[in-house]
């Protein structure tokens, strides 16, 4: 398992699903909104707080549920309203457009003072629908209600699945309710100072809900507000949380558009260090030499990394000529070109290295002045940033290294494996993430069962999810496997301490 989270949340780019990569497939989940049978039209925000709270659980269960960007793509792509209710055979339509595996389809009405969710798994390519789970609880346990529901599916979806309900309930814990409330507002308005309305009441209410931040820097940002953007993105990367690399790599640009190109640099640098893109080093290649340094080698690197876009090799021509490397320039310049013919910035810079500088022609004083004004006042060219983050590359790139993971893990041996997995399940438990930390914790004690920091660790998580006696049970098989463990010593010590305060 790749150790950033699950970061497979992006969007799937062009349908027919070329870009998909095998090791998903039938893990790929589509969760519609929910129809509103309430007859209460303020309740319509749950139609799509449904798909935000069902497809943070499947990821963190390890599917691949497409995001709320690609559900619009695909409606764009099909001609159809963004509040769109679908019918059976129009949402096999729109699961086929992005090539998704599962449609989860849903409704849900009011009780007297409770929520009743019901829902169906699709199978896409058989054409089968499930049979309906569902889940109730008081309005105001909403979240739980849907963690519940999440649980149910996932069973459905995946029948070796071993997660607890506890934990899926768990995981939702953390976030208030009239946040969640504001922040589903905030994402679905038209209008976008309501959009900001509502999200800056999301944040105000809940200051950890990176989720509300993500939004409210994605609006700031396309509002041209990079200060405020910056601010916002910072508290998406400071939580560790599934959508911080697109965070880190926003936060960079607004930090660039702002003019702070030296946290402009760190902020791409921090990305790269785990997903190495082009766009990613071409940007902190962008703040490096805005700050007068050298960009060269990392704009060498978004070569290497992309050879067929015509911004990178222009930005290594204009790097390269800047400190003197006039052939080499030349030659990237004249690749550009190649690449995009009509770039008519690049037509002249090429021209104008090709032209060899005439030499000085005598002069009073006065005129050699006016001549060095005059190749002074030639504009310096600046090197092309890129503005958009590829949500799809990203996801490649984090499945490719899940692949390369996952190659590593299973040239170990069993003890090895575990040892890995249990180290790996508790950097997400000191993240926050309990269902991935769950997920990891199983399987490191399915490779290797003796291991009592296994055990351990499905402890920890129980105690988490207020399950104290599971948690009493994990606890006596690390101490049996390891009797001198001072953390399960530890624990035990607190567990007692619990059940005995009750």
């Amino acid at each position: 398992m790749f150790g950033i989270g699950p970061v497979a949340r992006g969007q799937v780019g062009a349908p027919g699903g070329e870009n998909v990569s095998v090791a998903e497939r039938g893990r790929i989940l589509l969760v519609l909104p929910f129809d509103n049978r309430t007859t209460n039209p303020s309740l319509d925000w749950i139609r799509e707080a449904a798909p935000s709270l069902l497809s943070s659980r499947f990821a963190s269960a390890g599917f691949s549920p497409m995001s709320r960007a690609d559900r619009m793509y695909a409606l764009d792509h099909l001609g159809l309203p963004e509040g769109f209710q679908p019918s059976r055979a129009s949402a096999l339509k729109l699961a086929q457009t992005l090539d998704a595996d599962s449609i989860i389809v849903g409704s849900y009405i009011t009780d007297g003072t409770d929520l009743v969710a019901e829902a169906r798994v699709v199978d896409v390519p058989h054409l089968r629908m499930g049979l309906p789970v569902t889940s109730r609880g008081a309005m105001h346990d909403l979240i739980d209600v849907f963690d519940s529901l999440a649980w149910q599916l996932t069973r459905q979806l995946d029948p070796q699945f071993s997660g607890n309900e506890e934990t899926f309930v768990a995981a939702g814990k953390g976030i208030r309710l009239d946040a969640f409330e504001q922040y589903i507002r905030g994402i679905t308005e038209q209008d976008q100072a309501e959009r900001l309305r509502h999200l800056n009441q999301a944040v105000a209410l809940s200051p950890d809900f990176s989720q509300a931040w993500m939004a409210l820097g994605r609006e700031d940002y396309n509002g041209q507000q990079y200060e405020e953007a910056a601010k916002a993105f910072d508290r998406v990367v400071g939580a560790n949380d599934p959508d911080m690399l697109e965070a880190g790599f926003y936060r960079g640009l607004s930090l660039l558009f702002s003019g702070n190109y030296a946290q402009a640099q760190l902020a791409f640098g921090n990305v790269a260090r785990v997903l190495p893109l082009a766009e990613v080093v071409n940007n902190e290649g962008v703040a490096v030499s805005r700050q007068g340094h050298d960009g060269s080698p990392l704009f060498l690197q978004a070569v290497s990394a992309d050879n067929n876009n015509a911004d990178y090799h222009f930005n290594l021509g204009v790097s390269l000529m800047r400190h003197g490397a006039t052939s080499q320039a030349i030659t990237e310049m004249a690749q550009s070109l190649k690449l995009r013919p009509n770039d008519s910035e690049a037509q002249s810079l090429l021209k104008a290295w090709k032209t060899p500088a005439a030499p000085p022609a005598p002069s009073t004083a006065m005129a050699g002045t006016d001549q060095t004004a005059e190749e002074d006042a030639k504009p310096d060219p600046l090197e092309r940033i890129v503005r958009t983050f590829d949500a799809m590359a990203f996801r490649q790139a984090a499945v490719m290294m899940d692949q390369m993971e996952a190659a590593h893990l299973a040239a170990l041996t069993p003890h090895e494996r575990a040892v890995k997995l249990a180290g790996q399940a508790t950097d997400y438990l000191n993240r926050g993430l309990i269902l991935e930390a769950e997920r990891l914790y199983q399987s490191a004690e399915t490779a290797d069962g003796s291991l009592s920091e296994a055990h351990l660790g499905l402890a920890q998580v129980r105690m988490r999810t207020g399950d104290l006696a599971a948690a009493r049970k994990e606890v006596g098989e690390a101490l049996q496997l390891d009797p001198g463990s001072k953390a399960a010593q530890d624990l035990n010590r607190r567990l007692e301490t619990q059940a005995g305060q009750k």
